[in-house]
């Protein structure tokens, strides 16, 4: 059985938990060592107790911890061969860099198969992964696209988990104190997936059987937690897919926001249930 956790997910930096009681790798390591190191301690764990890294991609965000990380516990990092130049600029990174020559890669760690898939975003080399352990479950992590390809559907349809990106509100963006030419960026094909985007994709993970979904990487100034979920949950619902859970990765901390969720249920329900009186 794999656990996903997110030890924290949003602009200023993001690592996400995989592990399955063998196993313990991340996807990525962004903000810093000692927030990485707080994260695992809250989970029970440290540094000694994780086998890799799997970088998406060179932003700083994603691989900031890194340097640092290599000092206290020196660990294989997995990066495609575009995105390794940034990555490499430290010397500890570069010493532990394990270099993949495309987008498309699989390797093994313990009792996990981890294979990347290529995401668009504007980067030198974008990748999601997706993780199967030796029972047989699967977990994905895609975050940092400007759309919702068909190849990261055909990658993550059928896993049971998925960390999926739900960057920004259409309308906070658009009206929004980020300058024009960002705006437009983002809202590029090589940007960030929206809310509503996301929730397209949700639905059809959902049909594939995604028991869990949970939304990160929220921009800070162009997105809140609830309107993520309201939106993604919304679409969701009205699809038929009301046992999917899910939940919103926190910024800082490990873990997501489901007694936020489960609260928001609740208030649609009485909200409702009042409508129909």
């Amino acid at each position: 059985m794999i656990t996903v956790e997110t030890l924290f997910s949003g602009s200023s930096g993001n690592c996400t938990l995989i592990r399955t009681e063998k196993t313990a790798v991340l996807v990525d390591a962004g903000k810093n060592c000692k927030a990485v190191c707080t994260s695992l301690e809250a989970l029970g764990m440290s540094l000694s107790d994780l086998s890799a890294v799997f970088v998406t991609h060179e932003h700083r965000d994603h691989i900031s911890a890194l340097d640092v990380m290599m000092r206290r516990h020196f660990m294989p990092i997995h990066v495609t061969s575009l995105s390794a130049p940034e990555l490499c600029r430290g010397r500890s990174a570069a010493a532990a860099a394990q270099v993949h020559q495309g987008l498309l890669y699989e390797e093994q760690v313990g009792d996990l198969t981890v294979r990347s898939f290529p995401l668009p975003h504007d980067s030198a080399g974008h990748v999601g992964y997706v993780f199967v352990s030796a029972d047989g479950d699967t977990a994905g992590v895609a975050t940092d696209m400007g759309y919702a390809t068909m190849d990261a559907y055909n990658n993550l349809r059928r896993c049971r988990t998925v960390v999926l990106e739900s960057n920004h509100d259409l309308d906070m963006l658009r009206l929004g104190p980020y300058p024009f030419p960002l705006k437009q960026r983002i809202l590029s094909r090589f940007g960030h997936l929206s809310n509503v985007d996301c929730a397209g994709l949700c639905c059809g993970l959902a049909a594939d059987d995604t028991e869990r979904i949970i939304l990160a990487h929220l921009s800070h100034e162009n997105n809140t937690p609830r309107a993520a979920f309201e939106t993604v949950r919304a679409v969701l619902d009205q699809n038929g897919h009301q046992n999917t859970a899910l939940s919103v990765a926190k910024r800082d901390l490990p873990g997501s926001m489901e007694d936020f969720c489960v609260q928001t249920q609740q208030e649609w329900i009485c909200r409702e249930a009042s409508a129909a009186l």
